[in-house]
């Protein structure tokens, strides 16, 4: 009886295991229509009594201003073109500062935080840690660097209910996500480790001082030629 109830539970697993890769698949292609987090935001907002109005527009890869693309790239991930979804020596580093004590450091890569929003909850274990590797290696496999970069800046959080670059921009600057300024998207890109907290239309000296280093960054990575570059690196990998 053990046996067969083992058979069965690998059974499970093995066609979970297929359909998340097909979702993975299929999503290469089909804008995800919502996210895991959005599912969580709005259960949150039912167990706490508050409601909460999601607003999401998606806007495709060729009407993402190129100066958000880059802003979120040097505020997040700066090795984006080159890793195959997760950057081991910003691991390694996270690993090494936790270890001394304070608060805990992050080191997901533009590719994990897509797994983690899209498919998976908030939090931290083992499990989900597990999970956000499987996804993550599947979307950096299936998916080409331009599509991970184009459904992160469609999901990502932009404040509470806000998501994606279009609502960002309307929420916070009142235009839309292709006409942003490079100052509007390196203030976006400066409040994501807290966006729910810090707000990217009325920055506080933190978020400014960080807008301006992210502005920097951008124009040390080279600007839109690494946008250039990035394509590159996924045509020698395909």
């Amino acid at each position: 009886m053990f046996r067969a109830l083992l058979r069965r539970l690998s059974k499970l697993l093995l066609w979970l295991a297929a359909l998340s890769v097909l979702l993975v698949l299929v999503l290469r292609w089909v804008p995800p229509p919502f996210t895991a987090l959005m599912v969580e935001r709005k259960l949150e907002s039912w167990s706490s009594g508050e409601s909460i109005d999601l607003q999401r527009t998606w806007r495709p890869w060729k009407e993402l201003p190129d100066n958000l693309k880059m802003s979120v790239i040097a505020a997040e991930d700066q090795k984006f073109a080159d890793h195959w979804g997760f950057d081991i020596a910003a691991i390694r580093a996270a690993f090494a500062h936790n270890e001394r004590g304070g608060s805990l450091r992050g080191a997901s890569t533009l590719s994990q935080q897509v797994a983690k929003n899209l498919f998976l909850w908030s939090g931290r274990s083992w499990v989900r840690k597990g999970l956000e590797v499987w996804f993550t290696g599947w979307i950096e496999l299936l998916w080409p660097k331009q599509r991970i970069l184009e459904v992160y800046l469609n999901s990502v959080e932009w404040g509470s209910g806000i998501f994606g670059a279009e609502a960002a921009a309307r929420h916070h600057f009142n235009v839309g996500a292709p006409y942003l300024s490079a100052a509007q998207a390196s203030q976006l890109a400066a409040v994501l480790p807290n966006p729910r907290e810090w707000n990217a239309g009325r920055p506080g000296p933190h978020v400014r001082r960080r807008a301006a280093w992210i502005r920097q960054q951008v124009r040390q990575l080279g600007g839109s030629h690494y946008l250039n570059s990035m394509r590159e690196s996924t045509a020698r990998r395909n």
